[in-house]
C-alpha cells in the first residue's frame, strides 16, 4: 500500500513539474486603452499561448502597481518581473536614456526608428550591467505643444505653467521662460482642472487619454520628439526560463515592437482628429515658434553631447550618416 502511494505521488509530481507554471507581474504607467498598454496585454497574450501557459504575464496599467518613476527600480529588484518605462524619464541616471527626447534631433517615425538602432547597442549594453534585458521598444507619437492661449512664438510661454515629465520637458520649459511643474501621465487631469498646469508638450494620444480638450484650446503640431517606451525584464527572471519559454518571449516582444510602432503611426493620425472633433484648435507651428524651438533643441544636443561625452556624439554621428 505504501509502495502505491508513494508511486502515485511520484507520477503526480512529475506531471505538476511537467505542467509548472511562472507568473510574472508587468507594471505600466499608462491607461489600459492607450495602445501601449493594448500592446502589452497582446505581448502577455502571444506569450501564454506560444509558451502553452507556461508563463503568465499579468499586465498592470495605470501605475496601478507602481508610479512610472519606481517601475524601473522594481524591476531590477525582482519586486517585478518585467516592466514598461518611458526612457527619457531616467536621462539623470545615465544621458544615452535620453537620446529621444532631444528636441528636433528625429522628427519623424523614420528618423525615430533610425535613432533607435544607433541608440540600441549602448542601450542593451548599459541595462544588461544593470540586470536587465530590452525585450522592446515603441515611439510614441511626434510631441506638440497644448496651450490654453495661442503660443506665436517662444516669448508666449513665458511664465506659463509647463507640464514637465522627464529631464528635458523640464529643460524646455526652462529655455523658453516657461515654470516647470512635474506632473505624471495617471495625475494629469487632475493638475489641469486644478490649475496647477496650463501647458504642456506631449503627443496627441496622451492628449486624448487626458483629454485635455476639456482644458486646453490649442494643439501646435511642432513633430519636435518621438519618445519611446522601452519594455525591460529582470535578467534573473527570463534566464530562469526554460529554452522554448525564452524564444516564445523574445519571438512575442519581436512582434509587439514590429505591431507597436504601427499601432502609434495609426494612433497619432486618429487622436489628432479626436482633438479636433472634441472643440480643440490643431494647428501647425508659427515660422517664429518652429525657429525659436530649433534653437532650443539645438542648445539641448549641445549640452547632451557635453554630457553625454564621445557614447552620445557616435550615437548622433551613426544617426545622422
Amino acid at each position: 500500500m505504501k509502495f502505491k502511494l508513494a508511486l502515485i505521488a511520484a507520477v503526480l509530481s512529475v506531471g505538476t513539474a511537467a505542467f509548472a507554471q511562472t507568473k510574472w507581474d508587468l507594471p505600466a504607467a499608462y491607461p489600459a486603452t492607450n495602445f501601449h498598454s493594448e500592446n502589452l496585454v497582446q505581448f502577455a497574450n502571444d506569450v501564454d499561448k506560444a509558451s502553452a501557459g507556461k508563463l503568465k504575464i499579468t499586465v498592470h496599467a495605470n501605475a496601478s502597481l507602481f508610479k512610472a518613476p519606481e517601475i524601473k527600480r522594481a524591476v531590477q529588484g525582482g519586486q517585478a518581473q518585467a516592466g514598461e518605462i518611458l526612457l527619457a524619464n531616467f536621462q539623470n541616471e545615465w544621458q544615452i536614456f535620453g537620446t529621444d527626447g532631444l528636441p528636433f534631433l528625429a522628427d519623424s517615425y523614420d528618423s525615430s526608428m533610425k535613432l533607435y538602432q544607433a541608440q540600441k547597442p549602448a542601450l542593451e549594453k548599459k541595462l544588461g550591467e544593470q540586470g536587465l534585458q530590452l525585450l522592446y521598444a515603441v515611439a510614441w507619437p511626434p510631441q506638440g505643444i497644448y496651450s490654453k492661449k495661442p503660443i506665436n512664438s517662444a516669448a508666449d510661454l513665458k511664465g506659463i505653467k509647463w507640464r514637465a515629465y522627464s529631464p528635458s520637458t523640464s529643460r524646455i520649459a526652462e529655455l523658453v521662460g516657461a515654470q516647470p511643474v512635474t506632473v505624471q501621465a495617471a495625475e494629469f487631469s487632475q493638475a489641469l482642472a486644478t490649475g496647477v498646469v496650463e501647458s504642456t508638450m506631449t503627443s496627441g494620444a496622451t492628449g486624448v487619454d487626458s483629454k485635455l480638450y476639456e482644458h486646453l484650446k490649442y494643439y501646435y503640431d511642432t513633430q519636435a520628439w518621438l519618445p519611446k517606451n522601452a519594455v525591460i525584464v529582470n535578467k534573473a527572471a527570463f534566464d530562469a526560463l526554460d529554452a522554448p519559454t525564452k524564444q516564445a518571449v523574445l519571438k512575442a516582444a519581436a512582434d509587439a515592437e514590429t505591431r507597436g510602432w504601427a499601432a502609434s503611426r495609426g494612433v497619432n493620425t486618429r487622436t489628432l482628429e479626436t482633438l479636433k472633433a472634441n472643440g480643440m484648435q490643431v494647428l501647425p507651428p508659427s515660422a517664429a515658434l518652429k525657429a525659436d524651438m530649433k534653437k532650443v533643441g539645438d542648445t539641448m544636443l549641445k549640452e547632451w553631447v557635453d554630457k553625454a561625452g564621445p557614447e552620445g556624439q557616435a550615437i548622433v554621428e551613426n544617426f545622422r550618416k
